[in-house]
């Protein structure tokens, strides 16, 4: 049988594995999507890949799922984070949606001097990030981490890992991106993309990453883009000169 609803799950998938529905995973499926026992369901939980499911007890209050078969084995995506500073709560959304969809491994909210943005709800934000796994097919979700202040996560940072800085000042500027990213090509580096706040980075900030030999300034364009813009421009940017799209 077809099965069209996917959904995430916490607990561990394969043959023959039975999955307990919590009351709103029951009340999605059953209330509001009409299941019955006997109907199929893709399952994933961002490690076993995606299942197929058959209802075998279908409630008001909860349900049980079994495996049937694997259908798609885990797809990893590239080892790149998407560090960003929070703006408004939907835009902020966004940013989240499509970095799970367009194959961030992690996601990292940002503190920076000129971010201006209401305390960030992790639990909201990782709910969006499987919720566009579950809609766009994917079998992995991006973890979402704690917002932290982008001073402090510089100062742990691992070199290893470079940071594609989105610097809005050099809009306009012939910014290297293409020829940074040819360079690149095939050393098979865990990379960062860094997105500043509405108001952009301040001059310290600038002087800070500009200073990161792991780090490299670009621009995204002849015009200055909104922050979930340039979050989408350089994720794809990115994936098509150095991820799984190119």
């Amino acid at each position: 049988m077809n099965a069209k609803i996917r959904l995430y799950v916490e607990q561990g998938l394969g043959q023959g594995q039975t999955v307990p529905l919590s009351r709103d995973q029951a009340h999605y499926l059953f209330g509001v999507m009409r299941l019955a026992p006997g109907a199929s369901v893709l399952l994933f939980n961002g490690s076993d890949g995606e299942w197929r499911a058959e209802v075998l007890e279908a409630g008001k209050r909860g349900g049980i799922l079994r495996c049937e078969v694997q259908t798609r084995a885990l797809q990893m995506p590239p080892d790149l984070w998407l560090l960003f500073a929070p703006i408004k709560k939907a835009r902020t959304d966004f940013i989240v949606e499509k970095a799970a969809e367009m194959g961030a491994a992690k996601i990292l909210p940002v503190l920076t001097d000129f971010t201006n943005a209401a305390r960030v709800q992790r639990e909201r934000l990782q709910a969006h990030a499987i919720e566009a796994a579950e809609q766009c097919g994917g079998t992995y979700v991006p973890q979402v981490a704690e917002a932290r202040k982008l001073g402090r996560m510089l100062d742990g940072w691992d070199p290893a890992r470079r940071i594609l800085f989105c610097d809005e000042t050099l809009a306009g500027e012939a910014s290297g991106l293409g020829a940074l990213l040819q360079e690149r090509r095939g050393h098979g580096e865990p990379w960062a993309i860094l997105i500043g706040p509405e108001g952009g980075f301040s001059d310290a900030e600038r002087a800070r990453l500009r200073g990161l030999d792991h780090a490299h300034a670009v621009t995204l364009g002849p015009r200055i883009l909104r922050a979930d813009t340039a979050a989408v421009a350089a994720l794809a940017l990115w994936q098509q000169g150095l991820g799984d799209w190119a």
